[in-house]
């Protein structure tokens, strides 16, 4: 079976009685160059344990499973699980889980599944879930790589720089744990039922260290967040009404270390800036 061939698509949802779920962002492959080129991108031997999400009917979980050494595949969907056992036959080094991936204990996934491979994530991601299940893979630290496909949007926000209109705090949180990298992109063509949007494939891949030295991680994080909820206020204000135990002439004195201009907004400021400033401000509180 070709599981990104339109017609036997149909006829295979057909015989599970298959309906498609808006809520659970489900879009099915139809172009067979997409999982393939996936897959390569991920950087996968016989010595990693890939970990996706979301397999839907499997055609990326098919091309994991020929170039790892194990694929433990999560789905939420227990619609699908006919399907899965139909098309994931011959794929004898996957196991899929239902159940919803926020709520699975991932130390446990490569603990257990993965010893002696090396750990990494490659995944079609649903687009209502893509933040709160990279900020839960990232934060782990498990994964030597993630190489995932997303909304092209989210995509542009996780790679901007400073200043770029897509500089983001989520962007920000992703580049101080990882590198990240688009690879390519995914028009809504090749997909059933089609999105309205374009896809990106992005691999993100785990730093060694940090992009810069900061003694207050927590810190550095606060004024990023309180800088990007008020994105249109200086970065005096917005961390002055963000962050409760600093005051506006705290941050002004910490700017003025730094050479940086008080009227300065938060969007303009890098990552290494950022944890500059953290430490000034541990320095004026301390």
């Amino acid at each position: 079976m070709v599981l990104t061939d339109y017609g036997q698509i149909k006829e295979l949802l057909a015989r599970h009685n298959f309906r498609f779920s808006k809520s659970l962002g489900q879009n099915f492959l139809t172009a067979a160059w997409v999982p393939e080129q996936i897959a390569d991108s991920a950087l996968l031997d016989e010595n990693t344990g890939v970990l996706e999400i979301g397999p839907g009917i499997g055609c990326l979980t098919e091309q994991l499973s020929k170039r790892a050494g194990k694929v433990v595949s999560v789905e939420l969907d227990k619609a699908l699980m006919p399907v899965l056992s139909e098309t994931l036959a011959g794929c004898e080094n996957t196991v899929v889980v239902f159940g919803d991936v926020l709520k699975q204990d991932l130390e446990a996934i490569v603990k257990n599944d993965f010893a002696g491979l090396r750990p990494a994530v490659c995944a079609n991601l649903p687009y209502n879930v893509t933040s709160p299940v990279l900020t839960k893979l990232v934060s782990s630290g498990l994964f030597e790589s993630i190489t995932v496909m997303i909304q092209r949007e989210v995509a542009r926000r996780i790679c901007a720089e400073a200043g770029d209109p897509d500089y983001s705090s989520f962007g920000i949180l992703l580049q101080w744990y990882t590198e990240p990298e688009i690879l390519f992109d995914v028009p809504p063509s090749c997909f059933v039922p089609q999105p309205k949007v374009t896809s990106s494939v992005i691999r993100l891949v785990r730093r060694t260290s940090p992009p810069a030295e900061v003694k207050d991680e927590k810190l550095m994080f606060a004024l990023i967040r309180a800088a990007f909820n008020q994105r249109r206020k200086t970065l005096v204000n917005a961390v002055a009404s963000g962050v409760p135990q600093l005051s506006k002439s705290d941050v002004e004195n910490a700017l003025e270390t730094l050479d940086l201009d008080p009227k300065v907004r938060g969007e303009e400021l890098s990552v290494s800036q950022f944890a500059a400033l953290a430490d000034a401000l541990g320095k004026e509180n301390s």
